[in-house]
């Protein structure tokens, strides 16, 4: 992929950010969780940048909107922490987001593609975690271990509203799946449905899914259908960053095998997350674990070049 990654210029005033970025100033552009290594129609699309030191919030937010993807990560060396780790940071068009699967992933295969294969050290808002990039073929895949992670109990007036918002009922909800507020570097409210087709039909108005989402802290809904006890189908609602329906979420993944192991649906081993096919961006995450409660999550997949 080191030949392929495609370049979307962005200018930046250094003089107003206070620091130098690479020259020229380029975000790589990466789908995360796709189906192959050459299909980016699938998958989530990404931001990376590498810089020498930070820019501006604004700045890094502007490059965001301009790039228009739910997440672009900001990479800088990490010179307080470990030999070759980086300081990593998240924006969405909106706001900086904690953590950021796919994002993380994307950034796993551009330093495959920067520096070569291995694990990296990343420092986050939201914790220390690593990322690999593994070659695939003539691309690459990554794998990341997330946060440490959470499962509460959210307020019941809170997930009627919820539940009201996107025209579902109790009888539409997986009796197996309790409604949860889960976590692994970001907060996720999982609503898991029975049926599949119902889970195709939803839909919300924008501005008050982004005052919900914000009540809570939360970076998306997780509304999920199980398929098996090991794979789920999932959309993602993304208002609080300014993206109605995100199609692959490395963090809510991250989450949700946490849920499930918190909820004893899965004690340990591996899932897969199928997202997006109901927004034309199919996605295909995989999710694996052990036994101990709260521990990290690994999660991996496909990346490939936009462009």
């Amino acid at each position: 992929m080191s030949a392929k990654c495609h370049h979307h210029t962005v200018i930046l005033n250094a003089a107003a950010t206070g620091v130098t970025l690479m020259t020229p100033d380029t975000v790589l552009k990466i789908a995360a969780f796709t189906r192959t290594t050459t299909d980016a129609d699938g998958g989530n699309p990404a931001g990376v940048v590498f810089a020498d030191s930070w820019p501006s919030e604004a700045a890094m937010l502007a490059v965001a909107k301009a790039v228009g993807y739910s997440e672009t990560a900001f990479a800088v060396p990490d010179r307080g922490g470990a030999a070759g780790g980086w300081r990593v940071r998240y924006f969405a068009p909106r706001q900086e987001v904690p953590f950021c699967g796919h994002a993380t992933i994307a950034l796993g295969a551009a330093l495959g593609a920067r520096v070569g294969a291995g694990v990296y050290d990343l420092t986050l808002n939201a914790g220390r975690i690593t990322v690999e990039a593994i070659p695939e073929g003539d691309g690459w895949a990554a794998a990341l271990t997330s946060p440490p992670t959470w499962t509460r109990l959210p307020p019941a007036d809170y997930v009627r509203r919820v539940l009201e918002e996107f025209g579902l009922t109790d009888a539409d909800l997986d009796p197996h799946l309790p409604v949860r507020l889960i976590h692994a570097g970001a907060n996720h409210l999982v609503v898991a449905l029975k049926d599949r087709r119902r889970l195709s039909q939803l839909g919300y108005a924008f501005a008050r899914g982004a005052a919900l989402q914000a009540e809570q802290s939360l970076a998306t809904f997780i509304f999920v259908t199980a398929e098996s006890r090991t794979r789920f189908h999932a959309r993602n609602p993304f208002a609080i960053g300014g993206v109605y329906e995100d199609p692959a979420t490395g963090a809510a993944a991250a989450a949700l095998a946490g849920y499930l192991r918190d909820i004893r649906w899965l004690e340990e081993g591996a899932i897969q997350v199928v997202q997006g096919e109901d927004m034309g961006r199919p996605s295909l995450i995989h999710a694996s674990f052990g036994p101990e409660p709260g521990s990290p999550i690994r999660i991996s997949g496909l990346t490939a070049p936009i462009g």
